[in-house]
C-alpha cells in the first residue's frame, strides 16, 4: 500500500513512543568517548553536524510507514532532520549495547558503532516503527572508526533494503538517503590505499533493531539483571502473543525466532541473496535481513560463493552455508538465554525444530520456484538435486533460469530443443555447451515435465504461479556499481530508477529489459561487483 492511500501528516507530528529508551537501563555517562559500557542496554548520543546534506533519494512506501506524503519527503526540514543536522522535540538519540560472534569469534563488545537511534514512534495504524541515521558521527561503540558512512555502501543499502521489501523478504526498511556534504576516508580493501569518497546517511526503520548479539554481550559479562530485562522487554513488546508463566515462555520465544529465522534463510535462498556477514551482531531477534554490508547475489548459480573479501578464503558466509550458520547463531543465543531457564533441553528441542522449521520452508519455496502443487518427497528431492547440480555445473544464470523454466513447454510431444530453447539465455557462454551438458540437461527437463503433467495445470497456471516467487529483477552487484559511479558524479537518475524498477521484481515492465539482464563480462572481476569488503 502506498502512502497516498494513508492519512499523511508533516514530520513534526510525528508521535514518539520511544520504549526501547524509557524501559531498559541507560548507560550512567553521558560523555561521547570510545569505551566499555556496562550494565546498560544503550548510551545517549546526538548526530554530528553534516555540512552540506542532500537529498539522494527517499522511499515513499517507508515514508508511508512514517505517514509522511512524498511532498513532505522532499521539504527541507526533511533532509535536516534526516542526516542528523535537527532533532525533533521529542526525539531520544541513542546507540545501543551489544556484542557478537565475529567469523565464529567472541569478540566482545560491539555496539552501533555508527548507528544513532532517533527514537520510537507509533503511526496512525498503532504499528511501532524505530528511526536510526547510519553514518551520522561515533559513538562509544565506534572503537576505532570514525562512526561515518560513505556514499557506495550507503546507496546500496538503501536501494537493496527496498528491493527486498518488494520481494517479500523480511527486512529492516531505509527511508531516505542524503549525502552530507562531507567527505570521509576509506581503504576499500583495506591495502593500504584509502581515498576521500562522499559521506552520506541512510535512515533505516524496523520494528526493533535488537539482534542476538545483545543477549549474549550480558550474558558474557554475568550481567543477569540486564539480560532479563532485555529478554522480558522484548517479548512484551515483540512478541505480545506469546502466553506462558516464567521461564516457559523465555522457551517459547526462542522457538519462534528459531522458526523466524529459518523462514528468513529459506527467503535467501529462494532470490540467490547471500547476506556476506552474518555474524551474531547481524541477526535480527524479529527474524529480518538486517545490516547491508558486503552483500550479493548469486549471478552464476554457486554454492560456494561469498561476496565478502574477508570471507575469500574459508567461506564460512557463501551462498551454500547460510542456513548452517544461522543454526550455529541460534545456538550461540541459546547459550545466551540460558541463564533465563536452567536447563538444556527447550533450547536443544528449538534448535531440532530449526532444521524442520526450514525443510517444511524449503519444501514451501521450491514448490513455488518449479511450479508444482506440492512437495513429493519420494520424487521431487532427487529432481532438485539434480537440478542444482546442473546449474552449478556450467555458468548459469540462477534469476534467469528460474524465470526462463516457466516457459519450457510441458506437452509429451515438444521435441528436446523446444523445452531447452527458453534457457538458452540464461547461460552465460551458450556456445560453449558440450553435447553431454545438452543430454543432461534435456533428460532431466523431460523428468520435469513429466512431474509437472502429474499435477494437471496448464502451462499458463504454472507460469502464473512461478511467476510470483522467481524475480524478474533482482539489484544485481553490477547494477548497483553503476548506480553508485553515477551518484558519485552528482547525477542521481539511475538509482531513482532502480528504485522504480525494484518496485515490481516480479512484473515484466516494458521498456525495463536491461534491468532484468545477466552480468555483463565487464562486471565479473570489478571491484563492487564480484567482490566487497566491510567497507563497502
Amino acid at each position: 500500500m502506498h502512502s497516498s492511500s494513508r492519512s499523511s501528516q508533516s514530520l513534526a507530528e510525528l508521535r514518539f513512543t520511544n520504549r526501547f529508551s524509557a524501559q531498559l537501563p541507560a548507560d550512567p555517562r553521558n560523555d561521547n568517548t570510545r569505551r566499555q559500557v556496562y550494565r546498560a542496554c544503550y548510551s545517549r548520543v546526538v548526530p554530528v553536524t553534516a555540512t552540506e546534506p542532500e537529498l539522494v533519494a527517499c522511499s515513499r512506501e517507508a515514508a508511508g510507514l512514517l505517514d509522511l506524503s512524498g511532498e513532505e519527503c522532499t521539504s527541507g526540514l526533511f533532509t535536516r532532520v534526516f542526516s542528523g543536522n535537527e532533532l525533533l522535540p521529542d526525539m531520544d538519540t541513542y546507540a545501543m549495547c551489544y556484542g557478537g560472534h565475529q567469523f565464529g569469534n567472541w569478540a566482545g563488545q560491539l555496539g552501533d558503532g555508527r548507528v544513532i537511534n532517533l527514537g520510537e514512534i507509533i503511526n496512525s495504524r498503532n504499528e511501532y516503527w524505530t528511526l536510526q541515521l547510519k553514518g551520522a558521527g561515533p559513538t562509544p561503540y565506534s572503537r576505532h572508526a570514525d562512526g561515518l558512512a560513505v556514499l557506495r555502501s550507503s546507496l546500496r543499502e538503501f536501494l537493496c533494503s527496498e528491493a527486498m521489501f518488494h520481494l517479500g523478504i523480511p527486512t529492516t526498511r531505509a527511508l531516505s538517503l542524503i549525502l552530507t556534504g562531507d567527505t570521509v576516508e576509506r581503504d576499500m580493501f583495506y591495502d593500504g590505499h584509502p581515498q576521500e569518497e562522499p559521506g552520506a546517511i541512510v535512515c533505516r526503520l524496523s520494528p526493533s533493531f535488537i539482534r542476538f548479539g545483545n543477549f549474549e554481550l550480558f550474558t558474557a559479562r554475568g550481567e543477569t539483571g540486564v539480560l532479563k530485562q532485555l529478554a522480558d522487554f522484548t517479548i512484551r513488546t515483540h512478541f505480545p502473543y506469546l502466553n506462558g508463566s516464567k521461564p516457559e515462555v523465555y522457551s517459547l520465544w526462542f522457538d519462534e525466532v528459531c522458526r523466524l529465522t529459518a523462514e528468513l534463510m529459506v527467503h535467501w535462498l529462494r532470490v540467490g541473496f547471500v547476506h556476506g556477514v552474518m555474524n551474531t551482531d547481524n541477526m535480527s531477534i524479529l527474524g529480518l535481513t538486517i545490516d547491508y554490508g558486503p552483500y550479493g547475489w548469486l549471478e552464476d548459480y554457486d554454492p560456494t560463493w561469498t561476496p565478502n573479501t574477508t570471507d575469500a578464503r574459508g567461506r564460512r558466509y557463501c551462498y551454500g552455508r547460510q542456513p548452517i550458520i544461522a543454526h550455529w547463531n541460534l545456538a550461540q543465543l541459546a547459550n545466551a538465554l540460558y541463564p533465563l531457564v536452567g536447563k538444556p533441553e527447550p533450547f536443544e528441542q528449538s534448535l531440532q525444530n530449526y532444521n524442520l522449521y526450514f525443510e517444511q520452508s524449503w519444501q514451501d519455496m521450491i514448490t513455488g520456484k518449479l511450479g508444482l502443487k506440492a512437495f513429493d518427497p519420494a520424487h521431487d528431492r532427487l529432481l532438485v538435486e539434480d537440478l542444482l547440480h546442473l546449474l552449478a555445473e556450467v555458468e548459469t544464470d540462477m534469476t534467469l533460469f528460474f524465470r526462463q523454466l516457466a516457459y519450457v513447454p510441458s506437452a509429451p510431444e515438444k521435441q528436446a530443443d523446444e523445452r531447452s530453447a527458453p534457457l538458452q539465455i540464461a547461460f552465460y557462454h551458450p556456445d560453449h555447451l558440450n553435447s553431454a551438458y545438452h543430454k543432461k540437461l534435456s533428460d532431466w527437463l523431460l523428468r520435469y515435465c513429466n512431474r509437472v503433467r502429474r499435477d494437471g495445470l496448464s502451462d499458463q497456471e504454472r507460469k502464473k504461479r512461478m511467476d510470483a516467487v522467481n524475480p524478474l529483477y533482482v539489484f544485481r552487484n553490477y547494477l548497483a556499481q553503476l548506480a553508485i559511479d553515477q551518484a558519485t558524479g552528482g547525477e542521481y537518475t539511475l538509482v531513482n530508477e532502480l528504485l522504480e524498477v525494484l518496485r515490481s521484481p516480479y512484473t515484466e515492465q516494458p521498456g525495463k529489459e536491461r534491468f532484468a539482464e545477466k552480468r555483463p563480462e565487464w562486471a565479473r572481476h570489478r571491484p563492487g561487483c564480484s567482490m566487497l569488503s566491510c567497507s563497502s
